[in-house]
């Protein structure tokens, strides 16, 4: 389940003089789609305007004082309704000058025209064409899977590694792009998008972050992600782990330095989070393997207050028999803040002097890890 949790940051007076805002403008044409159709332009998961088409015609205009990614989605009876889901949209960028939208009859199959940030932006969606291509014709195939096979743990399993390989695949391609392309617009707003798909690691996104230009770092989205880089690299391998105190759900209070000389795997959940279930079986597998072995597991879950039943339910459904803390702020929580946590499932291996060895271990990777360390 993955979140994010980057805030707008206020330009300091230095940054507001060096940043001047551009005007731009969009034009489109969707073959010749007239009202109530319209086309909605979405900035930062929110609606900034709409359009009515005539003709298949549409056009927007603005400013903006960096170039910035937002999307285009359209709807053939007008109304909108919920920004996800399986939309008719366009991924574009805004900056100053003119882009242009054109489709024979929808926004998926549209093509575009634009400034720098735009062509790059095509660029490295053509890197990863055939990786999408694949994921495509994966999800076709398992949509022709029997009952029996869609609840089987086993086939379970292995879709799941499927996508997450998926997901590795694009993440690597937009490593690369990013470090090919330090000057981009593109590269940031890709470093930033991966978070949805690969947990970042300090050790990947900190030196691609180092490299990027002043100009992209300086911008409101490059220190939004500079807080991250930061906050990842205080819990990077071979960091100290940073110590936490929170209560167990019958109020007692378990700190992180109670486990100082043992290994001990700090799992981020939550009740809620559906990819943390279904990993659950494999963390529970891995406890009752090693515990007793100079290995533990605390759990800290990202519940909220008004969740506490949900929470307590989910620890006995799942079995999971290990300690479980939280302070029920949910993406708020404490230690995850901490440990940089920006989507869940997250862990951390933890070695007996408080060093961070090992991070987002899942599956096959958390076995092979532990048998790696604990003897």
């Amino acid at each position: 389940m993955k979140k994010h949790l980057l805030g707008l940051l206020l330009c300091t007076p230095w940054m507001a003089s060096a940043q001047t805002s551009g005007p731009f403008v969009i034009k489109g044409k969707l073959g010749t789609l007239s009202a109530p159709a319209k086309v909605y332009l979405v900035r930062s998961h929110e609606v900034t305007d709409s359009v009515t088409l005539r003709n298949g015609a549409f056009e927007f205009r603005g400013t903006t004082d960096v170039p910035v990614a937002g999307d285009l989605i359209y709807r053939g009876k007008g109304h909108l309704g919920s920004l996800f889901g399986n939309l008719d949209r366009v991924r574009i960028f805004l900056e100053p000058g003119t882009l242009q939208v054109t489709s024979p009859d929808s926004l998926a199959h549209a093509t575009l025209k634009g400034g720098p940030a735009t062509s790059d932006y095509l660029r490295l969606s053509e890197t990863v064409k055939p990786i999408i291509t694949t994921i495509q014709a994966f999800g076709e195939e398992k949509q022709k899977a029997t009952e029996q096979q869609r609840k089987d743990p086993t086939y379970q399993e292995q879709l799941r590694t499927k996508f997450e390989a998926f997901n590795k695949k694009i993440a690597t391609a937009y490593y690369a792009f990013a470090k090919a392309n330090p000057n981009s617009w593109a590269s940031l707003d890709a470093l930033v998008g991966i978070q949805t798909m690969d947990l970042p690691q300090y050790n990947m996104v900190g030196p691609l972050y180092e490299a990027f230009s002043p100009t992209l770092k300086n911008s409101p989205q490059g220190r939004q992600y500079g807080e991250l880089v930061r906050g990842l690299k205080a819990v990077a391998i071979g960091a100290q782990a940073p110590d936490f105190s929170q209560q167990t759900p019958d109020g007692k209070t378990v700190s992180l330095r109670d486990y100082r000389g043992k290994y001990v795997l700090i799992d981020f959940w939550a009740s809620w989070c559906g990819p943390c279930r279904e990993e659950n079986p494999t963390v529970a597998r891995a406890y009752n393997e090693y515990k007793g072995r100079n290995f533990e597991v605390l759990g800290v879950s990202l519940d909220r207050e008004k969740d506490r039943a949900k929470w307590v339910e989910a620890i006995q459904n799942d079995e999971l028999t290990w300690t479980q803390v939280s302070d029920l702020r949910g993406w708020e929580n404490a230690a995850a803040r901490s440990y940089a946590v920006r989507g869940i499932p997250q862990n951390y291996l933890i070695d007996p002097t408080g060093k961070i060895i090992a991070a987002n271990l899942k599956g096959a990777d958390l076995q092979a890890t532990l048998a790696k360390y604990i003897r």
